[in-house]
């Protein structure tokens, strides 16, 4: 038996191989919208998946299917379907297996859109969400009905960067019948591997760390391949969230250098988790390497490095928040994360701006709380930026 090939190698050659036809080393880019078929008779069969071929990018495309191939290869999953958005992402996965009538129990602490589209979207389809104010399994076990359907959670959660066990909400969901959905977009799948550790599904906004340098939207879906199948058959192509083969071409560009640049966050990262957490001007600091994160010695455990992303309160509440934001220089005021420069945001006001005020003080998310997104210029370089930002 052939030893599999190590992340780094599967990074850089997953899914591609040059083309047959011309010998270029790079995947194309398909950027056509449909195929020709020889004949009425392959036309049909094409149509009809009783012979392989392209025919509508709604359907299916090279580059995308090339893009797919290498995010099976790096998550440990049987198949991928690559979506327009992390967003596509998470609807399309949470559509494969809920219905009207179906309930889902979700961690609390979530990306603000995905929190909404389980809050306010469901409810409009028929379906509910409990959602579990803990990271306790037990927590998680006491929620589940009897149409409970799915079990969905993030870890490192957004943006308060809550750690929860992978490995006992997989076999939670094993003993209950019930799929498991990890969002494992703040770790990546150079950090972490859900699926090895018994998650049925992991989701991804290729937008972040996938892409890497902020210019594709994108979303992914990892998981069993009769599962791929039926989101590809039944939701994705009728609800339309198809990325385009563009964007597709640009993740799959970023993902070959995905295990070069995580260690380059991380050890950023963690720098500037330590000098936050000693400032003066500093209430406290969420970042799972900090031995005092309650989730440390969890994500020390299930992860290979603890990541990039870090919120903080400066002192002064969201006047004490907004002096941060006004001053800062370096890192820049934009929405998203995982790009190779650093950003900086206020959660209540952009990304959880759709969650109701009671439950994001619940959650942690309070009106002075800055999330950083940390990249990866020279760490003192970001350190003096945060430094000359708290001076008040």
């Amino acid at each position: 038996m052939e030893k599999p090939f190590n992340f780094a190698t599967l990074a850089v050659h997953a899914g591609e191989a040059p083309c047959a036809a011309t010998g270029a080393l790079d995947t194309p880019i398909y950027q056509s919208t449909t195929f020709v078929s020889a004949d009425a008779d392959e036309m049909a069969a094409v149509y009809g998946e009783q012979k392989p071929g392209y025919m509508y990018t709604r359907y299916g495309n090279p580059t995308i299917h090339a893009l797919e191939a290498k995010l099976a290869a790096l998550e440990g999953g049987e198949a991928a379907l690559a979506t327009a958005s992390g967003m596509a992402a998470v609807s399309t996965a949470i559509l494969g297996y809920v219905k009207a009538g179906d309930h889902v129990v979700a961690a609390r602490s979530l990306y603000g859109a995905a929190y909404n589209f389980l809050n306010k979207k469901l409810p409009r389809m028929g379906a509910s969400t409990t959602f579990v104010a803990s990271t306790r399994v037990e927590d998680f076990e006491k929620a589940i009905q009897p149409n409970t359907r799915l079990i969905y959670f993030e870890t490192p959660s957004n943006p308060v960067l809550e750690i929860l066990d992978i490995a006992a909400i997989a076999a939670l969901g094993r003993a209950h019948g019930i799929p498991t959905m990890i969002d494992n977009t703040f770790a990546s799948p150079a950090l972490q591997q859900p699926l090895r550790m018994g998650i049925t599904v992991s989701l991804h906004s290729a937008t972040k760390y996938l892409c890497g340098h902020g210019d594709a939207l994108g979303g992914a879906i990892i998981g069993p391949s009769d599962y791929i199948s039926l989101l590809v058959h039944e939701v994705i192509r009728d609800f339309g969230g198809v990325i385009s083969p563009f964007n597709a071409w640009l993740i799959l560009r970023g993902t070959r250098t995905l295990h070069v640049r995580m260690p380059a966050h991380c050890a950023n990262a963690q720098q500037v988790a330590e000098f936050l957490a000693g400032h003066p001007k500093v209430e406290h600091v969420n970042y799972p390497g900090l031995p005092g994160h309650p989730g440390h010695d969890l994500a020390r455990k299930q992860m290979s490095a603890f990541g990039a992303m870090i919120s903080f309160e400066a002192k002064g509440g969201y006047e004490g928040g907004k002096h941060v934001m006004d001053r800062i220089k370096l890192f820049a005021r934009a929405a998203s994360l995982g790009d190779t420069r650093s950003l900086i945001v206020h959660s209540a006001s952009t990304s959880h701006r759709a969650v109701p005020p009671e439950q994001r003080r619940a959650i942690g998310i309070t009106d002075g709380l800055v999330r950083l997104s940390v990249g990866i210029e020279a760490a003192a370089d970001l350190i003096a930026d945060l430094d000359q930002a708290l001076q008040f």
